[in-house]
C-alpha cells in the first residue's frame, strides 16, 4: 500500500496576518482549504492512507480534516514541539508510513500546495528506476535560484539524475519526492531538513537520487499574499485540475446575490451580495462572507464569514481585517 505524508507543520511566517488566523494548508482557495487540493490530488491517484504533521495551528487542520474520510481518505496526524524540520517530520512518522516494517514507497508532498502531479507516473517512475535513494519532483524556471536551484542532468541511461541542490541549474524542486522509510531512517534524530542533511551529503557522497520533470499541468505554491491572490484567480479562470477538491468557480445555489456579478467569481454558500454591489472580475466571496451594498470587490478574496463594507480591490478580507496584495 502506498502512504504519503502532507507536510503541514510550517509558521507561514511570510504570510504575516494571515498565518495568524489559519495555518498555510488552510488558505481557503476559491472557497477550499488549500490542504483539501492536496488530498484530493493523492486520493484520485488512489493513494489514500494519509499522515499529516501539525505545529502552528494545527488544531484547525485536525478539526477541519478530521479523519480524512469527508474527501476519501483515512488520515493520521503527528504532532511537533518543536518543529522538526521537513526530514525531521517524516523520520518521526515513519511508524505511521511504515507501520509493517515493509518499505514500501511513499510520497512527501508540501501542505501548502496546489499541484496537478501525474502521481500515478511519478510512482512508476520510481518503481524503474532501482537503486536510487528517491526521486525529486522538479520543474524548469527562469528564476532557479531563487527557488534553490536543482542541477539535474540525464546519465548514459537517459535516467534524470539530481548532481547538486541549492547551486546552479536551471530546475526548482516543487515540494515533492518519493523515497523509502529506510532512507528517511538515516537522517539525524531531531530537526532536520530532508534536502540540506538528506539527499545533499548523501549525493556528495556518491549516491543517486533521480529527478522527476514535471512540465504539463497546474503548480502553485502560497508563501505569500500576492502568490495565494494569483493561485487564486488562475483557478477562476482557465486552470483546470484533474483532481478538483470541490466546485471552484460559479455562484452557489443558496448564496443571496442582490448585486451585479462579473465573471469570473466563486461565489459561496450562503453568501451574501447586498444591492448595487459589484462583485468581479477576479473574486472570492467565502460562504456566508456578506458584500454591503453599493460597494465593490475585484481581483480580492473574501474569506468565510467576513463582511465587506467598502470597495475591496487587490485585497485578502478576513474576519480579522484587511491584508493588501503587497503585504510581505
Amino acid at each position: 500500500m502506498t502512504r504519503a505524508m502532507l507536510l503541514c507543520a510550517g509558521l507561514g511566517t511570510r504570510l504575516g496576518a494571515l498565518s495568524d488566523e489559519r495555518p498555510k494548508p488552510m488558505l481557503p482557495v476559491c472557497d477550499v482549504p488549500i490542504l483539501r487540493y492536496g488530498i484530493a490530488l493523492l486520493v484520485g491517484h488512489g493513494i489514500r492512507d494519509l499522515v499529516i504533521n501539525l505545529h502552528h495551528r494545527g488544531d484547525v487542520i485536525e478539526q477541519t480534516i478530521g479523519d480524512g474520510s469527508a474527501c476519501g481518505a483515512r488520515v493520521r496526524y503527528t504532532y511537533e514541539d518543536p518543529l522538526l524540520g521537513t526530514g525531521g517530520g517524516l523520520k518521526h512518522a515513519l511508524p505511521l508510513l511504515d507501520p509493517d516494517g515493509t518499505d514500501e514507497p511513499f510520497v512527501s508532498m508540501n501542505g501548502k500546495l496546489i499541484f496537478d502531479l501525474d502521481v500515478t507516473a511519478l510512482l512508476a517512475a520510481f518503481a524503474a528506476d532501482p537503486g536510487i535513494l528517491g526521486m525529486m519532483v522538479v520543474q524548469p524556471v527562469p528564476d532557479a535560484r531563487a527557488w534553490g536551484a536543482v542541477d539535474v542532468r540525464p546519465d548514459a541511461d537517459g535516467h534524470l539524475r539530481v548532481h547538486d541542490v541549492l547551486g546552479d541549474g536551471r530546475h526548482m524542486f516543487c515540494g515533492v519526492h518519493v523515497t523509502r522509510p529506510s532512507v528517511m531512517a538515516r537522517l539525524p534524530d531531531g530537526e532536520s531538513d530532508s534536502i540540506r542533511q538528506g539527499y545533499l551529503p548523501w549525493l556528495r557522497g556518491g549516491e543517486q537520487v533521480a529527478a522527476y520533470e514535471h512540465r504539463d499541468g497546474y503548480f502553485a505554491e502560497h508563501s505569500t499574499p500576492a502568490r495565494y491572490l494569483d493561485s487564486s484567480f488562475a483557478l477562476l479562470g482557465a486552470t483546470t485540475l484533474r483532481h478538483p477538491p470541490a466546485t471552484l468557480r460559479g455562484v452557489d445555489p443558496s448564496a443571496r446575490v442582490l448585486g451585479a456579478i462579473v465573471e469570473p467569481v466563486r461565489i459561496g454558500p450562503d453568501a451574501v451580495i447586498g444591492a448595487g454591489a459589484v462583485v468581479g472580475p477576479d473574486a472570492v466571496i467565502g460562504a456566508g462572507a456578506e458584500v454591503a451594498p453599493g460597494a465593490r470587490v475585484v481581483r480580492s478574496v473574501v474569506w468565510a464569514g467576513a463582511r465587506v463594507d467598502a470597495d475591496a480591490i487587490d485585497v485578502i478580507v478576513t474576519t480579522a481585517g484587511v491584508v493588501p496584495r503587497s503585504a510581505a
